[in-house]
């Protein structure tokens, strides 16, 4: 088993430990994140599948290191709780199936998952995303 988890781990040492908030509404991409990211060593903190759920875990979970946002909530955009995070100094990731074309100006530059994405791609956009955050 340990040598399977260092497999799974071995070359994401910067991502072990690092707590990250999943905000996704449809179940299935969050388990499949949430399992992408145990791979990496990552914690996970949620998912919130609701923009209400989120903004909660926010206000009263200890903190985050990063989040990945689905931007487009059963409905609901995501950029409250993007402000939200901004406040606090968490980086987030955007997922979407529209590329950057639908993020606010405000949040151009932060790292964008294109859907379907795979787990290399999310190592990348959290070490993106962490560059500048220390561990």
């Amino acid at each position: 088993m340990a040598k399977l988890e260092e497999q799974r781990t071995d070359g994401n040492d910067a991502l072990r430990g690092r707590r990250v908030l999943v905000v996704e509404d449809e179940m299935m991409i969050a388990m499949l994140v949430e399992d992408m990211l145990a791979d990496l060593g990552c914690v996970v903190v949620g998912p919130a599948h609701r923009l209400e759920d989120a903004l909660e875990l926010v206000r009263l979970e200890p903190g985050f290191d990063v989040a990945l946002l689905d931007v487009n909530l059963g409905g609901q955009p995501v950029y409250p709780l993007a402000d939200a995070l901004r406040a606090k100094g968490v980086p987030a990731i955007f997922a979407t199936g529209y590329a950057d074309a639908g993020l606010r100006e405000v949040d151009r530059g932060s790292p964008v998952l294109q859907k379907p994405f795979r787990a290399s791609e999310l190592a990348t956009a959290l070490s993106e995303a962490l560059r500048e955050t220390p561990a």
